[in-house]
């Protein structure tokens, strides 16, 4: 069966879908994105996504194309019409179609909306997961507002590709200090030799992960000792734990930084009995 999207009103074979060549998200990529886990064919923190995708639109001036509730529903009709119960669900929002200047158009033209969906093996996430993987850490010489999530994400694909062809998983950034901002597309977290949870405090150039919250809050109810305060590369290697959050790796603990084992190498309890207790609330939640 093909897949189907949705473009700017119309649900259209994936094969065929397109926008028009002067939409200002492929040429400026001036446009924002939102993922949303797939759980039994249902949304995983939704609201947690929403509510990001309104503040990455309103910092950029962007108009919100409908209501929650009537993008809701096309990103519903979107999963049902693909048949997938387990995958990502893919929105870009971007300011339209306009004549090719760098000012923002004015009157801002209709926003343009793109919905695709994708499905994801749960056994080979969780296979994956178990094994745990290898980070590699980069310079951050990515734009100063990261809190956006925008689709301005070359520095993060030039990042991962370099991981993947180092054999590494994912990439770590790190700013000018030295201290471990994100990853290309997750947040970073470590158990520090204290035994202390411990991630970046979202002040700084981050994105505000919705996985990242939930498992706050989480943490925080198991009266965990948590502290969102930043870590340098040299404590991650040091640290007894170390993984990594996103909605499309839930929580994948990390081995290996750099190629110097995190702990004894393998995946540590922390990191697993976070994931199982993320993945069944989150599981149980979605809508």
């Amino acid at each position: 069966m093909s897949r189907i999207a949705y473009v700017n009103g119309r649900y259209v074979r994936h094969a065929e879908a397109s926008v028009h060549v002067e939409d200002r998200g492929f040429q400026f990529a001036d446009a924002v994105y939102e993922v949303w886990a797939l759980m039994d064919g249902r949304l995983a923190d939704a609201e947690g996504h929403f509510a990001r995708l309104e503040r990455s639109l309103s910092e950029l001036e962007i108009l919100m194309p409908m209501s929650r509730a009537s993008l809701s529903v096309v990103l519903r009709e979107t999963v049902r019409r693909n048949h997938v119960r387990d995958g990502l669900v893919y929105l870009q929002i971007s300011r339209g179609q306009a004549r090719r200047d760098h000012v923002f158009p004015d009157p801002p033209p209709p926003p343009t909306v793109v919905v695709t969906v994708k499905p994801v093996d749960p056994v080979a996430l969780d296979r994956k997961a178990a094994a745990g993987t290898a980070v590699i850490t980069a310079p951050d010489i990515r734009w100063g507002r990261c809190d956006i999530k925008t689709v301005g994400l070359l520095p993060n694909a030039m990042a991962k590709t370099a991981a993947r062809r180092a054999g590494a998983g994912e990439i770590w950034f790190t700013d000018a200090q030295g201290l471990v901002t994100e990853g290309g597309s997750t947040n970073a977290w470590i158990v520090d030799a204290d035994g202390v949870l411990r991630t970046r405090d979202v002040t700084a150039n981050i994105l505000r992960g919705v996985t990242r919250a939930n498992l706050l809050a989480l943490a925080e109810e198991l009266q965990m000792k948590v502290e969102t305060r930043p870590f340098t590369v040299a404590e991650a290697k040091q640290a007894r734990e170390a993984f990594f959050t996103a909605a499309s790796a839930f929580v994948t603990p990390v081995t290996a930084i750099d190629g110097v084992p995190v702990g004894d190498g393998r995946p540590g309890p922390v990191a697993q009995r976070l994931r199982k207790l993320y993945m069944a609330r989150a599981r149980s939640t979605a809508t």
